[in-house]
């Protein structure tokens, strides 16, 4: 029964390591373009080092903010942690089902039309085709695009391609709940429904881990923060104080 199974996080002095150049691709196509291409490869380009010996354990019931600056390792250990990104050394244990709401546009194939990238994008969140199915009525209602659910997506907007992916996201919740800033997903209406699912998935989450600038969403949200610094975790500790420390680091007032 799932009150038996025990959900954590366990991060023990993991190191990130990935070439700069990956890390300026702006998309995978591109970046196996660049690759597999016959450019001049004299021009090293070191290796980022995103996390330095990251030590952490979150468990069942916490809730944590993560803090830092754009390019501080929030976002790269969100990632890290969805196994996106392979861990250069150390070790990294996630008990429980994973759910991730970030990088919504992708994973998207944009020949083919809204309804047949439902099934593509579940089955990127490793969910089955019989599962999708069911669903399917349920995605498309929530996304509300109209005849469009049956156009390419390469016929999307930006905002209309969010909409979906979240819908499709958030179809269904996870013991761990990974999320990245705020989603910005269309007009009033819309936003209104991602609220109030997003406040539901997170009340039925085991763990939340969020990542923001939003200092009065992390209060009102969490209670544990994770202040990150150039890759490196500088303090660990109530969510106040972790605001606190991170405008300290970063030389802001408390008026900012």
């Amino acid at each position: 029964m799932r009150m038996n199974r025990i959900n954590q996080i366990n991060v023990k002095n993991v190191n990130l390591h990935y070439a700069a150049a990956a890390y300026k691709e702006r998309s995978l196509k591109s970046l196996l373009a660049n690759i597999f291409s016959k450019k001049d490869t004299n021009n090293h380009v070191a290796d980022i080092h995103a996390l330095k010996n990251i030590n952490v354990q979150i468990v069942s019931g916490e809730r944590v903010g993560l803090l830092g600056h754009n390019g501080a390792g929030k976002s790269t250990f969100l990632k890290t942690v969805a196994g996106l990104y392979p861990i250069s050394s150390g070790e990294l244990v996630v008990q429980g089902q994973v759910r991730s709401l970030f990088d919504l546009s992708l994973g998207f194939e944009p020949d083919a039309t809204g309804r047949e990238n439902i099934l593509y994008r579940g089955l990127l969140l490793g969910l089955s085709p019989k599962f999708m199915r069911e669903k399917i009525d349920e995605i498309v209602a929530f996304a509300d695009l109209g005849e469009f659910i049956d156009y390419p997506i390469k016929t999307y907007s930006a905002g209309m391609q969010v909409r979906l992916a979240f819908a499709i996201s958030t179809t269904v919740g996870g013991d761990i709940l990974l999320l990245d800033e705020v989603i910005g997903a269309g007009d009033a209406n819309f936003m209104a429904k991602a609220k109030v699912r997003i406040t539901s998935l997170i009340e039925k989450a085991e763990i939340l881990v969020l990542a923001s600038h939003d200092f009065g969403a992390l209060q009102s949200i969490c209670t544990r923060g994770l202040v990150f610094h150039h890759g490196e975790l500088l303090f660990d500790g109530e969510i106040t104080d972790a605001i606190a420390e991170y405008k300290k680091i970063n030389g802001l007032s408390d008026a900012n």
